[in-house]
């Protein structure tokens, strides 16, 4: 007989079952080790409110001031209309005050809203001109102009006997100035900044600046004086006209055949001021320059400007010495405009004479010549 002790009983099937999925259970008071969460590559971003803005100026002249007065209180003229930031506006006025009694003594200025069925948000000047001192200005903040709110200003812009008493009110003429900004809707930019590049600014100005002064490659000597100055014909030829065709044009002649070239007519200091504007585009440090020696070093590079038909130059020389006028040399700066035809710095010069009243210390601290040019400036 056939023993059972050598023979394998079979396994009732839902009994595997059963234990295959005791097995497979999860124990709840088991520890398993922790998986390691998948790797993401980083990024940062960065978002910006960005209010772009529109920005318009306008100049509204009022000729016969006295004639403009007494119009009565409430009584306006207004000024053409303009636009700024796709709308449209005017500048009015009131010689008297507006409609109320609190501004009876006071003229009123007011910015108004044209533009029908439309609504923005704008902040002003209204300003008051006078060349030679101050400006005075009334600001307000961005203010919402709609067909609500159409105007915006000062009932009691300024008070009528100082007006009358002040520079601002000439030959019976006052200019008042509105300079209007528009805010349009604030639009949201994001930026991805793992791909933005930061730009640094030009260095061009200064790499042609160390080239000025490391002398390198130099094709042209220039003597003014006693001094000598190296420099690059290319550079001077494409910054002045004037150099281009004395060094590469009809008038170079034999000059570019000899050692060095001689500048005439001007002082070192000068020349040396307008090679380093040649080749910076900008003025050179004039700190330890103080008083009229500096006055007078823009005096002579403004006419080293005009030689060399370097306008840019011209007129930053000109608008320096507008802010630098004094009775001691205004009819000197006169002349030196009348005849490099500054016309700003001209216009300048005869308003400082005529708002100081004190033509007499001008024609004596020049002499009658200078101060008979005055006279037929006026």
């Amino acid at each position: 007989m056939r023993g059972t002790a050598g023979v394998a009983q079979a396994e009732p099937p839902f009994r595997l079952w059963s234990e295959t999925l005791s097995a497979a259970a999860p124990n709840p008071t088991a520890r398993t080790p922790a998986m390691a969460a998948p790797q993401m590559a980083g990024t940062k971003t960065v978002s910006r409110s960005v209010l772009d803005t529109a920005r318009a100026t306008h100049a509204f002249e009022i000729i016969g001031y006295s004639h403009h007065r007494g119009l009565g209180n409430g009584k306006s003229v207004r000024s053409a209309a303009f636009a700024a930031g796709g709308y449209h506006w005017c500048i009015r006025y009131y010689p008297d005050g507006d409609n109320t009694e609190d501004s009876n003594d006071h003229v009123s200025a007011f910015l108004v809203f044209l533009s029908k069925d439309a609504k923005v948000r704008a902040g002003f000047d209204l300003r008051l001109i006078n060349p030679v001192t101050t400006d005075f200005i009334y600001r307000v903040q961005p203010l919402v102009f709609d067909d609500a709110n159409r105007t915006w200003g000062h009932r009691r812009f300024m008070k009528r006997s100082d007006l009358e008493a002040s520079p601002y009110l000439r030959d019976d003429r006052l200019l008042i100035e509105c300079d209007v900004v528009v805010l349009n809707e604030p639009r949201i930019e994001l930026t991805l900044l793992d791909f933005e590049v930061q730009v640094p600014p030009s260095d061009l100005s200064d790499d042609l600046g160390k080239l000025l002064e490391a002398k390198e490659e130099a094709d042209v000597i220039f003597k003014v004086k006693k001094d000598v100055f190296p420099a690059h014909k290319i550079v001077l030829a494409m910054r002045s006209p004037v150099f281009k065709a004395e060094l590469y044009g009809p008038m170079r002649g034999n000059k570019t055949r000899r050692k060095y070239i001689t500048v005439e007519d001007m002082q070192p200091a000068v020349f040396k001021a307008l090679l380093h504007f040649i080749y910076t585009d900008s003025l050179p440090s004039m700190d330890e320059i103080i008083g009229n020696d500096k006055k007078e070093l823009i005096k002579h590079l403004l006419v080293a400007a005009d030689r060399y038909a370097m306008d840019r130059l011209r007129l930053i020389c000109e608008g320096i010495l507008c802010k630098s006028l004094d009775v001691d040399t205004v009819a000197a700066t006169l002349g030196l405009a009348d005849q490099h035809n500054c016309s700003k710095l001209k216009g300048a010069c005869v308003e400082f004479i005529l708002s100081s009243n004190r033509m007499d210390v001008v024609v004596e601290s020049q002499g009658v010549y200078k101060g008979r040019r005055i006279q037929g400036s006026s």
